[in-house]
């Protein structure tokens, strides 16, 4: 197969090997593969665009480097290994129907390393096939014995600049691993962010209901207490307190509460319609029944303030109107006294803003899908503009935000209420198949992401970076400033060590923050011995310290050093956009407190995601294609093509089969165009030494013009990763206008005319060049074939000659389609069979009154009249006016290009005009022959037509 042929040369020329040399460098990374199972079309993108980029960056004469590593610290494989040994039917079926691991491999994936061996190592198999040009020398895994020895150096580094320090926070947790977990541990969940809410305590007799909200102000607004009849409540002991939460719940919080015991279960009947005590305002409010409630967020009770909570107030609606709910609770001559009670004024909103947000959006019910965009609007300007009412003690006049936090310190002081957590939203999975909870860790390992002075200076590094969508930025600023501590440790999983605290492990986004530096020296490093790679060895390494402890040879450390100084600061990181606020952020927060100024990262590009006819892409629920599927159905070069040209690489793309299969019929007639060249050439094409001709034909010099056009507009595309852009310039349009000259030139083909040979020797040749970086294998079996010099992947990225992009040579060619098309027209439109058609081009003086035009830059007529006036450019005033007037009208749709040869461009393609329109066609250059007047019509780039 042609593919797997280049894939061997290029290897055996070592052609993607990186050194230091005399040339600029260039350093490109993109976020390595967790290589937990096969590679699918996303993957495919992901690591397709760094591709394209080095190759086309390594044609500009750039030193690059493009590496490859697999990230296999932390859980998930453990969770997977023990789903696996447990025989877990949804995983076993994954693994072997999905992920397509044979029946006789699958037993030995109970082995967590095994997992990682066996991936990595396919991953390694499909980047081959799929050509990336990467340099293997620097490969290495995350547990690999040296790459321990560098992150145990960093996360030292840090901890004795105070960075990294032991305290109690909320993490997300997973109770059946013991660990906790981040997004890359998680099935379901990722992105989902911990809330903290207020447990405000409502006693009823000896129980004390506690209601989890994010809005304790509206303490003052409560009118009744939700429970759900339909789950499973119990009672819990809190310190001196019987707690009344469902039992979902409880499983949440016994991991944020410690001696949070269950006394017993409790019926929901038996409490509502009971009353309870609002702490804060000494009044009794009744308890109803809602299904609405989740059993599993917050404590499972809720307490209702339909004022100001679409929610609350539509629920308490429903129940009015409810007569068997009512008589089932005995809430006659309760319920009907429930009204809403007023808490925050907000401007464009009435007393009862629940109401009004209702009213607008038409909810009709608590079902009603615009209840939950009712809910997050008013919230939101609530929040952000809401003032508390003056009638409220102590609070009264103050902004929303403010009281906020007041109210819950005070209600905290006085113990009627306490903090929880939760996740934003449900359900978050681990990869073990256990639902995840918040829990407070106590002797946890923190990255201090909170400290002022490092944030300052992570914004520092932003500040001076490239970042590719340009938006993204206003993302980084407020993922650097909202980002908490980070639990930087675990204890279950695969990884680093802590130095100084052997229990726990460095969980896996903080083992990934600077590997990008390992890179550089990585291939020196892998055949070291771990136990000279000590912290005075980094630190001579990347920071330039010495010191006498370092136990490898001077001149070897130099090299190291060197070869480190050279590729770094890293030139582009490319990752999805959902790393934005973790590993994207983590790497400049890293960077910032380990390296000095000139070695910090200077751009990033971010990913969007991928679809498969439409929907979201998930190995998980069996939605992918595998990219060694797709590269044996298509080809490497199609799948290339596709991937680089449906989107751009941060906008969403969606793998849909007959596009791909549109693709694959343009790749067809790229390749097979040089073949057809070579043919109308009649002898051998020979792209090292094409034979140059002097063009003087409009329509070849049109098409060189049109090519270096696609080859400027494809090469600026290409420098700031516009993948799509760049291949709509050099195939698709490149394509359509070839055709257009092969079509114009038809009568040409069978002549051995040497200007088309030229032209289209050069096409090719450039085309070549162009297409390279996109499909590697096809251009080089082109190239090779075609007389191409050594590896088309090492050739000179073609450049646009700018002396042959001509714009007056652009508008002769639109002047002749434009001329077929208007005597075409005008054939339809008389409706006879026309022997003659007669064309009259303009005098010269109209020439001169469209440039007067073009330099006034605007249709003012007075000015243009006034002008042509004064240089005296033809004698008849009114004739003047007539078609300054009509200048006017057509300058906007009429590009000026200044004045072009209409006689000479129409001659040149009399023929091919005569044959389009089917007559005889005559050039007049004044109107000796004009038996109706015509001549007078003639416009620049628009002559006039009698048909005879």
């Amino acid at each position: 197969m042609t593919e797997k042929k280049w894939q061997k040369k290029w290897e055996e020329e070592k052609l993607f090997e990186s050194n230091p040399n005399d040339k600029e460098k260039l350093f490109i990374t993109v976020a390595f593969p967790y290589p937990s199972g096969a590679m699918h079309i996303g993957h495919g993108r992901t690591y397709t665009v760094p591709d394209v980029y080095a190759r086309f960056k390594r044609m500009e004469g750039y030193n690059v480097l493009f590496p490859m590593a697999w990230h296999v610290t932390g859980a998930p494989v453990i969770g997977i290994a023990d789903r696996i040994k447990r025989k877990d039917p949804w995983t076993l079926d994954l693994y072997e129907n999905v992920h397509r691991v044979p029946k006789d491999e699958l037993p030995k994936l109970e082995d967590p390393e095994y997992i990682v061996r066996y991936f990595s190592s396919e991953y390694n198999e499909v980047m081959h096939e799929m050509g990336y040009s990467i340099d293997w020398r620097r490969e290495f895994r995350t547990i690999d014995p040296t790459y321990k020895k560098f992150i145990e150096w960093q996360i030292t580094t840090l901890y004795e600049k105070g960075l990294v320090q032991k305290g109690e926070h909320p993490v997300k947790y997973c109770p059946n691993c013991d660990n906790p977990v981040g997004d890359h541990d998680l099935l379901e969940g990722e992105g989902v962010g911990v809330n903290e809410l207020t447990l405000l305590k409502f006693k009823i007799e000896d129980k004390v209901l506690v209601t989890a909200t994010l809005r304790p102000e509206t303490i003052v607004g409560a009118t009744n207490i939700w429970l759900n009849p339909d789950v499973e409540y119990v009672l819990v002991k809190a310190n001196d307190e019987k707690w009344v939460i469902t039992k979902e719940a409880h499983y949440n919080l016994e991991q944020q509460i410690k001696g949070l015991d269950i006394i017993s279960e409790i019926n929901p009947d038996d409490l509502i319609g009971k009353m309870a005590i609002n702490p804060f305002t000494g009044d009794e409010i009744p308890i109803f029944p809602a299904s609405f409630v989740s059993a599993s967020y917050g404590s499972g009770v809720v307490f209702s303030e339909p004022a100001d909570a679409p929610a609350d107030y539509i629920a308490l609606k429903d129940l009015k109107e409810n007569e068997e709910l009512i008589k089932k609770y005995n809430l006659e001559g309760i319920v009907e006294n429930v009204v809403p009670i007023p808490v925050c004024s907000v401007k464009g909103y009435g007393e009862i803003p629940a109401a009004d947000i209702i009213e607008r959006l038409g909810i009709t019910d608590q079902n009603d899908e615009k209840l939950h965009e009712a809910t997050n609007e008013l919230y939101k300007i609530q929040h952000s503009k809401g003032v508390i009412i003056e009638s409220i003690p102590g609070f009264g006049g103050k902004k929303v935000r403010f009281a906020r936090e007041e109210l819950k310190e005070e209600l905290i002081s006085k113990n009627m209420a306490t903090i929880m957590y939760d996740f934003a939203e449900r359900p978050v999975v681990c990869r073990c198949g256990n639902n995840c909870v918040v829990k407070i860790m106590d002797d946890q390992w923190f990255m201090k992401y909170s400290n002022p002075e490092w944030k300052e200076k992570t914004h520092e590094v932003l500040n001076r970076e490239t970042i590719i969508p340009p938006e993204v930025k206003n993302n980084f600023n407020y993922y650097i400033d909202w980002l908490d501590d980070w639990a930087c440790s675990r204890k279950v999983g695969l990884g680093t060590r802590l130095p100084w605290d052997n229990k726990w492990l460095i969980e896996p986004l903080t083992d990934s923050t600077i590997y990008m530096s390992y890179y550089s020296v990585a291939r020196f490093l892998k055949d070291m011995n771990p136990d000279d790679l000590n912290r005075a060895f980094f630190d001579k390494i990347y920071l330039d310290i010495d010191s006498d402890d370092i136990k490898v040879a001077p001149e070897i450390v130099k090299e190291i050093q060197d070869e480190f100084n050279y590729w770094y600061p890293l030139d582009w990181r490319l990752s999805a956009k959902d790393l934005v606020g973790n590993h994207l952020s983590f790497l400049m927060f890293h960077h910032s407190a380990i390296f000095p100024e000139d070695k910090w990262p200077k751009g990033t590009v971010v990913f969007g995601m991928g679809l498969l006819e439409g929907n979201k892409m998930s190995s998980s629920k069996g939605n992918v294609i595998l990219l060694k599927d797709a590269i044996e159905d298509y080809t490497a070069d199609v799948v290339r093509l596709f991937l680089m040209a449906s989107a751009e690489p941060w906008q969403d793309f969606d793998w849909r089969e007959k596009e791909v299969l549109g693709t694959k019929r343009r790749l067809e007639w790229f390749k097979e165009f040089a073949a057809k060249v070579e043919e109308i050439k009649g002898s051998k094409l020979d792209l090292t030494n094409i034979e140059k001709v002097e063009l003087t034909r409009t329509i070849d010099l049109w098409m060189l013009s049109q090519l270096n056009q696609h080859i400027k507009a494809s090469t600026e595309a290409l420098e700031v990763f516009q993948t799509r852009k760049a291949l709509q310039e050099s195939l698709f349009l490149l394509k359509k206008d070839i055709d257009h000259y092969l079509y114009r030139v038809n009568h040409l083909l069978d002549k051995k005319d040497p200007a088309v040979i030229y032209v289209l020797s050069t096409v090719v040749e450039s085309w070549i060049r162009l297409l390279a970086p996109f499909t590697p294998h096809a251009c080089e079996e082109l190239w090779s074939n075609y007389g191409g010099e050594g590896f088309v992947s090492a050739a000179k990225w073609p450049e646009a000659d700018e002396s042959l992009i001509s714009l007056e040579i652009e508008k002769s060619e639109e002047l002749v389609q434009n001329l077929i098309k208007d005597i075409n027209q005008i054939k339809k439109m008389v409706g006879e069979d026309a022997q003659k058609v007669h064309i009259y081009l303009a005098s010269d003086w109209k020439w001169d009154l469209f440039e007067i035009a073009n330099e006034v830059g605007k249709p003012d007529i007075g000015q243009i009249m006034g002008r042509a006036v004064k240089a005296d450019i033809y004698d008849d005033k009114k004739e003047i006016a007539a078609v300054a007037k009509k200048i006017g009208r057509e300058m906007t749709k009429t590009k000026y290009v200044g004045k072009i040869d209409e006689a000479q461009i129409i001659d040149d393609a009399l023929e091919y005009i005569s044959n389009e329109v089917g007559s005889e066609v005559i050039v007049h250059t004044d109107d000796s022959y004009d038996p109706q007047n015509k001549a007078k019509n003639a416009m620049p780039y628009k002559p006039a037509i009698l048909i005879e």
